[in-house]
């Protein structure tokens, strides 16, 4: 079942602003707002792990007072938002989802926290990861489970699950989360909202609890493809993307390419990306699908197993059993796969040229599948068992790989439940990714 929708659900961040300016709200009431709608919404939902509602109203009242006195900082300014429970916000608890880190307050607030404050962003608190991202369900955390507002019984999926939820749920309308193999798109793809992984290293991830730094993004989640647009200019490192001009040549990628999942998803996201004028079809190199999966898993296994590894000896029992499992078969991959999976990596790159040859944008659904239950390894479609774990991650891991931005939008639904239309360009065209957002939601 479906919950109730919160105060923020189709309120875009553009017309917070609009009301804010002139005087139709105030940030200290947004804030009330959303406050009041996790303390409602949320025991259901398990989107937040923490929540400061003394410094998110000490927040909006400054928030208030600059705006009041004509310093403006943008877009942002006033707007309550989460952070991933991964990212470090000074003197809030950051568990990283894990008994690890139980008690843990940080000291000091991450580059994007940073970014947000700076642009008069109000943090209402900290949402639910997978334990130390190193999942796509987000059903594993000391938390436990962040729950997809469509259904409750289902993932919200990860490892920005937290997130993606309290976007979603409209507790607030902007949330930033984390991308290794798809964890900001997956949720947000599940959940029917908007999820943007920048180019790699576009919005700086210090102060960003690792998994896999070769691969770790920054992303943002909100209701449209507009506010991503909005919060990313805020918060990249270089003010955000150039102006490209032009309409976008669009191309459709197809998924069974890399995945075989429900034919009807396909289907669903394939006439959205027809609106968007994805007419002609691109395909990768025969193998390449496979050795970017290969590659992404070996490398992203070896650096997540290196990050852990006295944690893995000193007091395994902390970790949830399933993320322990991946972990110990991690720690067994021998170095020589890291050499040549890098080297592959290298090499990989060229598949960037491959794919916009003729096109500026390339289209495929994001998860090949819908939001399975919670706790489900396995489900099955039109009579086939599909695991889950790599179902989520198999359409949106590949372009960690080569370090695309990505974005996925809502593409509309089968079986009630959401399925998201993933674009995808070469770094420094990212404006061609949200013209070409607006055209697919009509």
């Amino acid at each position: 079942m479906p919950i109730p929708l919160g105060p923020f659900r189709g309120r875009s961040i553009a017309s917070l602003a609009r009301d804010l300016r002139a005087g139709r709200t105030s940030s200290a009431e947004l804030t009330r707002q959303a406050i009041d709608a996790v303390a409602a919404l949320d025991p259901e939902l398990n989107a937040f792990v923490t929540v400061d509602a003394s410094g998110a109203s000490a927040a909006a009242r400054r928030a208030d007072e600059e705006l009041a006195a004509g310093t403006d900082r943008g877009p942002l300014h006033g707007v309550p938002v989460a952070v991933k429970d991964l990212v470090l916000v000074a003197g809030l608890p950051a568990t990283m989802g894990s008994r690890h880190f139980a008690g843990h307050v940080a000291g000091s607030d991450a580059a994007c926290v940073t970014g947000l404050r700076r642009a008069g962003a109000v943090i209402v608190g900290k949402t639910t990861t997978h334990e130390f991202a190193y999942g796509p369900t987000g059903d594993r955390s000391a938390n436990g489970p962040s729950r997809n507002p469509w259904d409750v019984a289902r993932m919200s999926g990860g490892s920005s699950g937290g997130s993606a939820a309290a976007v979603a749920a409209g507790l607030v309308p902007l949330a930033i989360g984390t991308d290794t193999g798809g964890s900001v798109r997956i949720p947000s793809a599940l959940c029917g909202i908007a999820g943007f992984k920048p180019a790699y290293g576009a919005i700086p991830a210090d102060g960003v609890f690792p998994l896999s730094r070769t691969y770790d993004h920054v992303g943002v989640l909100a209701g449209d493809a507009a506010d991503c647009l909005l919060a990313y200019g805020r918060l990249a490192r270089d003010g955000g993307p150039p102006e490209v001009s032009g309409p976008a040549r669009v191309a459709w990628l197809d998924p069974a390419g890399l995945f075989d999942g429900d034919p009807r998803v396909a289907r669903t996201v394939r006439e959205a990306a027809g609106r968007a004028g994805a007419k002609e079809e691109v395909r990768l190199p025969d193998g390449a699908g496979e050795e970017l999966r290969e590659t992404y898993t070996i490398v992203q296994s070896c650096e997540a197993a290196a990050v852990h590894a006295d944690r893995l000896e000193r007091d395994p029992g902390l970790f949830d059993p399933e993320v322990l499992e991946r972990l110990r078969v991690a720690a067994e991959l021998p170095g020589w796969r890291y050499v040549r999976a890098m080297e592959a990596r290298t090499r990989l790159a060229a598949l960037t040229d491959a794919l916009f040859a003729r096109h500026d944008v390339v289209a495929l659904p994001t998860v090949p599948i819908v939001a399975p239950p919670l706790d489900r390894r396995e489900i099955e479609v039109d009579g086939r068992p599909i695991a889950v774990r790599p179902a989520l991650l198999s359409l949106t891991s590949p372009w960690n790989v080569l370090g695309l931005p990505a974005l996925t939008v809502p593409a509309g639904t089968v079986d009630g439940l959401p399925v998201g239309l993933q674009l995808l360009c070469r770094p420094g065209h990212e404006p061609l990714l949200f013209d070409t957002a607006a055209l697919a939601a009509g």
